[in-house]
């Protein structure tokens, strides 16, 4: 790193002692010192901006592998459900994004999450670590989805409580006042029971899709009424119950998102219609949950006629617990479940 800038800073002191247009002060002669001066300066931050541009490519490239890491692909099938799910990061060079999403399979039925970090980029990265990271544990630990919910709750807390540490570092109390309350978390908790019934907990997240090919409407929002406010903002209400949202029967799918999907606009300020757009690709066709990811993000990418302004994540999953035949785009590998 620093054999260039010592050879241009040694051009331009032998320069100075030793050439005698330095010693002299007549206009050519200074017209020269000042070309060679500028040319060792230019020299000089040419090679700063390239190391600079080279360490934030490789800041850029751990942070997307550590994004890849805590968003793990998630498998093609799970306890007969087809899942597929993608992101869309508005940070085009980094590719990473405060968006998050799991499914685990526990002893109390399937667990998904779906949530959405303030902001994105860089900055979003251990709130989406904390968040995952707790779930992962709490999903298996917990009898109850409210259980799970608190544990996110204390996970991103703690994490808050950590930034004020690490921003007053003069700070001794182990408990500091206060935390950044603007870093809010959207979360979306379901539990899929054996039968398809979905239970749902929801703090300031968008509902999911009910997907029903061949439906009068085949797109309908599962809906549980009003959410709770985001994680971050205010403590969680003491007495806690999750909302039965509906079923999704064999056949049928439910998609997740992030605010990032609707609040996408185009050129003239409109918003991107998802739900009509879901109903396009299912209306007629059976719910396959990579199709409808690629499409949804291809029409969502068309609509805005550029680089979108906010992150975005989608997560299609199918209940196949009884006999579905594998549809096409899907492995051959993978064939349909049969519930016990």
């Amino acid at each position: 790193m620093l054999a260039l800038p010592t050879v241009w800073g040694t051009i331009a002191v032998t320069y100075e002692l030793t050439c005698p247009l330095a010693l002299e002060n007549g206009l050519g002669a200074r017209i020269v010192s000042s070309a060679v001066f500028f040319v060792v300066g230019s020299g000089l931050i040419l090679h700063v901006r390239q190391g600079l541009l080279r360490e934030l490519r490789e800041i850029r490239a751990v942070a997307g592998a550590v994004q890849s890491v805590l968003l793990r692909p998630l498998p093609p099938r799970l306890a007969g459900l087809a899942l597929a799910a993608d992101r869309l990061s508005a940070d085009r060079d980094a590719g990473i994004g405060g968006d998050l999403y799991d499914v685990v399979a526990t002893d109390h039925g399937v667990r998904v999450v779906m949530g959405d970090v303030r902001g994105h980029g860089l900055g979003a990265l251990a709130a989406v670590g904390a968040v995952l990271g707790s779930f992962r544990e709490a999903a298996h630990d917990e009898d109850e989805l409210v259980g799970v919910l608190r544990r996110l709750e204390r996970a991103h807390e703690r994490y808050l409580r950590q930034r004020v540490r690490d921003a007053h570092p003069c700070v001794t109390d182990s408990e500091p006042e206060g935390h950044p309350s603007e870093e809010f978390v959207t979360v979306l908790l379901l539990e899929i029971r054996q039968d398809g019934a979905v239970d749902a907990l929801n703090c300031g997240h968008p509902w999911p899709y009910l997907l029903r090919p061949g439906a009068a409407r085949c797109a309908e929002p599962m809906t549980g009424g009003d959410p709770l406010p985001p994680l971050g903002t205010v403590p969680l209400p003491a007495e806690l119950a999750p909302v039965r949202c509906g079923q999704v029967l064999p056949g049928e799918g439910l998609l997740l998102h992030t605010d990032g999907v609707e609040d996408a606009r185009d050129a003239d300020g409109r918003f991107f219609p998802l739900q009509a757009e879901l109903a396009a690709t299912v209306r007629r066709r059976t719910v396959v949950p990579k199709t409808v990811v690629a499409t949804v993000y291809r029409r969502l990418l068309g609509h805005v006629g550029g680089p979108p302004s906010d992150d975005s994540a989608l997560l299609v999953l199918r209940n196949d617990r009884r006999r579905v035949p594998v549809q096409h785009g899907e492995p051959a590998g993978c064939s349909a479940h049969t519930a016990s």
